[in-house]
């Protein structure tokens, strides 16, 4: 990964599909120093709690033959509707503390969702996206990886 540059009072946002850190860097590109911000979370339920009716299955015409439809995997949804509420909230933090310079860091699944999600001026603040699961991993070693 090349070196990412992240001036002082950039936006870094760790996120995926059920956790997100918004933190700011209260140092210098050179030295970055990770502020929390803001944590969202979601429940991370199992889809047999999120979920409680049984699979549909559907009737040919003739009425004698029948099949399964797929089951929905509430998980996935679940996950798309909190990244909808990520991108929702990059919105409001580009419009209430002017965010100029933000830089992503999610998994590839998780990009394409908030991807499909942003505004045009949240899109115009997004400096560079990183492909990567770093939502685990404490702030320092999140500091680490961007300036590797």
């Amino acid at each position: 990964m090349d070196r990412i540059t992240v001036p002082w009072k950039s936006w870094v946002v760790v996120c995926d599909g059920a956790k997100a850190l918004i933190l700011q860097n209260a140092g210098d590109a050179e030295l970055l120093n990770l502020q929390v911000h803001e944590t969202l979370t979601q429940p991370n339920e199992a889809d047999r709690e999120i979920g409680t009716d049984k699979p549909g299955r559907s009737h040919a015409a003739d009425g004698m033959s029948g099949s399964a439809v797929e089951e929905i995997s509430w998980h996935d949804q679940a996950e798309e509707q909190f990244l909808k509420e990520v991108a929702t909230r990059l919105d409001e933090l580009v419009h209430e503390k002017e965010a100029k310079r933000i830089v992503i860091v999610a998994p590839p699944k998780a990009l394409g969702a908030l991807r499909a999600n942003f505004s045009a001026d949240v899109q115009a603040a997004i400096s560079v996206e990183v492909p990567k699961d770093l939502t685990n991993f404490p702030i320092d070693q999140i500091e680490r990886h961007l300036a590797a």
